[in-house]
């Protein structure tokens, strides 16, 4: 058994991840790390695999070069620097559902960010709004027949600017309280292949309000 070392003082900053290819191999079993992705993330219908993809695809839309980083401020950075936030939604759960699911709906929270020089929380009055743009990426099939996370005909996406989204209606923590109805009559439906252009120009709408 591995003793583990003694920790030193002070913060311990985390390297960042390499990207793995699948192919790895455990130490001490007969399986790679795809034999665990298989295992463990086979079922798109989850709520969160389906937004682990929804931000997959929006990183890919804008050519992020970056994986995700658990736990940051925003969930996507563009090349030229756009911090997105990505909602996901759908129709289709992996379980046994009694009725139908209801329009999606979302609370998107202020947060502190962490000053990864330190790991500690920034003051309290950097609590807001982090990202500039907010996704929110609807797969819109409703039958288990027609499921396929994986045809991007299948998403719908709307996206808003930081002000639309602070716009919204407040919960009771300040949460900006975003339904389907609410992201609907403050966008555009779009798809995949014009969501780029999109997500661009809510940044530069909400950098200037004039645009």
């Amino acid at each position: 058994m591995h003793e583990p070392d003694r920790l030193p003082d002070g913060p311990i900053k985390a390297p960042s991840a390499s990207p793995l290819s699948g192919e790895e191999a455990f130490k001490g079993i007969d399986a790679a790390v795809m034999d665990f992705w298989r295992f463990a993330m086979s079922d798109l219908r989850t709520n969160t695999l389906r937004g682990y993809l929804a931000e997959f695809l929006v990183a890919r839309a804008v050519g992020a070069t970056t994986n995700r980083v658990e736990w940051d401020a925003y969930d996507v950075l563009t090349p030229d620097g756009i911090k997105i936030e990505v909602k996901a939604g759908g129709y289709v759960q992996a379980w046994t559902q009694p009725q139908a699911s209801k329009d999606p709906r979302w609370a998107v929270p202020q947060i502190v960010p962490v000053d990864p020089a330190t790991g500690k929380y920034l003051p309290p009055e950097a609590r807001g709004f982090q990202a500039d743009v907010y996704v929110f990426a609807v797969h819109s099939v409703r039958t288990h027949d027609e499921y396929d996370a994986l045809d991007l005909r299948q998403w719908t996406f709307h996206v808003l600017s930081r002000p639309q989204l602070m716009a919204l209606p407040r919960g009771s923590k300040g949460h900006a309280l975003a339904t389907l109805r609410r992201v609907r009559e403050a966008s555009v439906p779009v798809g995949y292949t014009t969501l780029a252009e999109h997500i661009r120009k809510a940044a530069q709408a909400g950098a200037d309000p004039s645009v």
